[in-house]
């Protein structure tokens, strides 16, 4: 095994992998209009040399390496957010505007360039003979990712069959090895009311001044502690082993829960008249040691819901927008949490890439490593395919990306050209340090799990 050439090779395909990320982003490719972005990833595969190259019904792309009956997997979600206010983007975020150092536009960061990255990795396998006897390798640009994130593996998993002995995530992780992150939900309360002429409000009942009552103490769930004092105990609870008896530790790595309301919806007959309706949506983050149900039971037991009885509704959202292909494949929006063991044979696999060919400390160009100041081996913020690939089916998952965290969703999105280039050459070594020796039964340190609902698609 030669890293060395592993190095070069990867850094000598620079120039394409430039050229491929800056196609990607010309392409505008929000969630259920990937279209364009999957058939130039097809291109790419065919022309590189891929053994198949294929667009399964809900519109993913598939990449295969190798002839084995063992499948190491590598998955990058290949939609993208909008732009927002484009007065706030200093290029045209659609030109792939590019520097010596860095790819500007929307997707490089997040996450595009991971794809490129893989797809490259590889292509670099194959012509260094780097796949393991047995295996095939799996490069999947996937679909509705920031629509609705893990559905693409629900369906992969479900439908496609394909069972992979673990999977990389080549979401951004500013230059670390991840081995898990918070799980989320989306939550919606609707409350009724009854409505009246705005001249005498008190014929009527008020659905706002109700959902204010909720809101506030929604807030209290974020913002208060967990001290006998409050009536209303903070999320914060279950970084205490007096509420998480089972999982604080864990819950220390991932970090707290959140709640924030994000939409609000009303109805009125007019302007002139009491609101006779009211629904928020809320997102929620979840810790280890939270599950679906708690989180809605959490927001059901909050004493203005008590309060008004009969008149509040908490539910999970459901997810049933068409893929670009026109495939509905509906699920509950539910995001499971998960965490690695960090001596899963997957991890180490990738922790081992890495020391071999960069040491044991992230790596970055100069203007990335502010960011990069952490231990080599962490989570991420955010929520991935993960949810569904581990959090949801316990198939072994590990991130490692290019680009940061930071630039996911923001304006002036930029990623590294040698974030590029290190991931390449990592994913390429990657197959060759996972040992069949060192597998676990279980390389879930904590998943959350499925629920039992008839969306769930198991």
């Amino acid at each position: 095994m030669d890293v060395n050439a592993i190095k070069l090779a990867a850094k000598g395909y620079l120039p394409d992998m430039t050229r491929f990320l800056r196609d990607l982003i010309a392409i505008p490719s929000e969630s259920c209009e990937e279209e364009g972005v999957i058939r130039r990833t097809i291109a790419e595969m065919e022309k590189l040399g891929f053994d198949k190259a294929e667009i399964d019904p809900e519109g993913n792309a598939l990449g295969w390496m190798g002839t084995g009956d063992k499948i190491i997997a590598f998955d990058g979600h290949i939609d993208t957010v909008g732009i927002g206010n484009l007065a706030n983007w200093e290029q045209d975020p659609y030109k792939g505007y590019e520097t010596d150092d860095i790819i500007y536009g929307r997707g490089g960061s997040d996450q595009e360039g991971g794809v490129v990255s893989a797809v490259y990795g590889a292509k670099i396998m194959k012509d260094l003979g780097l796949i393991p006897d047995g295996y095939k390798i799996l490069v999947v640009a996937s679909v509705q990712e920031e629509d609705c994130d893990g559905l693409c593996w629900q369906y992969i998993h479900k439908e496609d069959g394909i069972t992979p002995e673990f999977v990389v995530s080549t979401e951004p992780t500013d230059g670390g090895i991840y081995r898990g992150h918070r799980g989320r939900m989306e939550i919606r309360v609707d409350v009724r009311g009854v409505s009246c002429h705005g001249s005498a409000p008190e014929r009527g009942d008020n659905a706002i001044y109700k959902m204010a009552d909720i809101l506030r103490e929604v807030r209290a769930l974020n913002e208060n502690t967990a001290t006998d004092e409050d009536e209303i105990k903070g999320l914060v609870k279950m970084l205490d082993p007096k509420y998480n008896p089972d999982h604080y530790e864990d819950a220390r790595f991932l970090g707290r829960g959140t709640i924030t309301c994000s939409q609000i919806f009303y109805t009125s007959p007019s302007r002139c008249a009491v609101a006779d309706s009211c629904a928020v949506s809320l997102d929620r983050r979840m810790t280890a040691g939270e599950t679906w149900d708690s989180c809605l039971d959490e927001i059901r037991n909050l004493p203005s819901c008590k309060k008004y009885g009969d008149d509040v509704k908490v539910s999970m959202y459901l997810y049933d927008r068409p893929a670009w292909t026109g495939l509905k494949y509906e699920t509950e929006c539910y995001f499971p949490t998960w965490i690695n063991k960090e001596s899963a044979a997957h991890v180490q696999a990738l922790y081992n890439a890495h020391k071999a060919l960069f040491g044991e400390e992230r790596i970055g160009s100069e203007t990335a490593m502010h960011l990069r100041h952490r231990p080599l081996i962490d989570k991420w913020t955010f929520s991935t395919n993960g949810v569904s690939i581990q959090g949801r089916y316990g198939i072994p998952c590990v991130g490692f990306g290019p680009g940061a965290e930071s630039q996911a969703h923001a304006p002036n999105e930029i990623t590294w050209k040698q974030d590029l280039v290190t991931c390449a050459a990592v994913y390429a070594l990657t197959p060759y340090f996972y040992l069949e020796a060192d597998k676990s039964v279980d390389a879930s340190e904590f998943r959350a799990g499925k629920t039992n609902t008839k969306f769930a698609n198991d």
